[in-house]
């Protein structure tokens, strides 16, 4: 079937292009033609006349714990198909569902049990598990059981990749911890993105891991050494260092507003990657509001877990934290572009994350107030 965008303003990595029709055939983005230049359509057209809103690449969201009460914790299949059709209601088209630290046996366990759901979406398309732990620093536990942390054991690691069936694509360590370097073989060798996260390392202990091959940053300035003159931290290698990447919270609690603004001068824009670290309870109607097996409780613009008000997790959706960024000064086009292009590009995906000939026709279409009107899958 093919398929025509009217009246759009569709969003480029740099750009923002008015007046716009898009044309897709296949599954394809197959010509992006100026409105006034549009010539007739076959009667078999399915027409969507988008009325001046912004369409922009899918949303892709590479650390999410989940949305709308389901989430990879509750250890089925169906929870991440049911949240893979909620996120593609919120301009979601591709996502990494995101395990919590957890002892090894019961994070393969989760894996084991959610894996079938890959190629059965009927949403968000699952691109693979992001695990979060076990081998995380004790001393930058966040949110996570300190029972759960784990030190870098090579017979865990490959229980955890045959339980996901090799489909691990990134994975949050600690760069300090003994055994990294035969963990970043590892990761090397199945294609795992490696991310320094949870983490107390120094300045030369995150530095030495970069050239181990952790080139990406667990929700930079949460849950890792911070910045200082004298011992730049594990936040001063990514500020510092442009060709690292890193993710962002973008909800104005998890780094102030202004330090992100820093962020984006300092930092190569295609270096930053906005993410939710959403927790389950994020758009879910009715309590008990629950996250890694603790109450949390929605306070101050965040999840906290009730028993001692640790931050937990965002309560945002992708688009949401797209618009903060825009709130904060940085251009439409660039804040999509870290919500879409950015993510794809970080992961290799060169088949979306941008309107462009040739490329998956993952679209979400969104107003002036950032509500979503439409998501096309392809």
């Amino acid at each position: 079937m093919k398929r025509l965008i009217l009246n759009a303003r569709i969003l480029t990595p740099t750009a923002v292009l008015p007046d716009y029709c898009l044309e897709i055939t296949g599954g394809r983005i197959t010509a992006l033609t100026p409105c006034a230049q549009q010539q007739a359509w076959d009667a078999d057209t399915e027409v969507f006349d988008a009325c001046g809103a912004y369409v922009a690449p899918g949303l892709i969201d590479l650390h999410i714990h989940g949305t709308g009460g389901f989430g990879p914790e509750l250890g089925t299949a169906q929870a991440l198909l049911d949240l893979s059709v909620e996120l593609a209601r919120h301009g979601v088209t591709a996502f990494s569902p995101t395990l919590y630290c957890g002892k090894p046996a019961d994070m393969c366990r989760i894996l084991e049990n959610t894996v079938r759901a890959f190629g059965q979406e009927k949403g968000a398309q699952l691109l693979g598990y992001h695990l979060e732990g076990p081998f995380i620093s004790p001393q930058k536990p966040g949110v996570m059981k300190p029972e759960d942390i784990a030190p870098i054991d090579l017979q865990q690691m490959q229980a955890l990749w045959q339980a996901a069936q090799g489909r691990i694509i990134q994975m949050t360590v600690a760069p300090e911890l003994p055994g990294l370097a035969g963990l970043a073989a590892f990761c090397q060798e199945h294609h795992i993105l490696l991310q320094a996260g949870h983490t107390n390392a120094t300045y030369a202990e995150f530095l030495c891991g970069a050239q181990l091959g952790i080139t990406h940053a667990t929700h930079l300035f949460n849950a890792m050494r911070g910045f200082t003159h004298r011992e730049p931290g594990a936040a001063g290698v990514v500020l510092m260092h442009p060709e690292l990447s890193a993710e962002i919270i973008a909800d104005g609690v998890h780094v102030h507003p202004d330090v992100v603004q820093f962020v984006t001068r300092i930092k190569p824009i295609e270096n930053i990657v906005l993410i939710t670290d959403a927790l389950r309870p994020t758009a879910q109607a009715k309590p008990p509001f629950l996250a890694n097996g603790e109450e949390v409780v929605f306070d101050g613009g965040v999840w906290k877990r009730k028993s001692d008000g640790v931050i937990a997790g965002s309560g945002l959706t992708l688009l949401q934290a797209v618009q903060n960024m825009v709130r904060w000064g940085l251009p439409l086009p660039q804040a999509v572009a870290c919500a879409s292009f950015n993510p794809a590009r970080r992961l290799g995906l060169g088949d979306r994350g941008e309107i462009a000939l040739g490329k998956r026709a993952d679209l979400v279409v969104f107003d002036q107030e950032f509500q979503v009107q439409k998501t096309f899958l392809a």
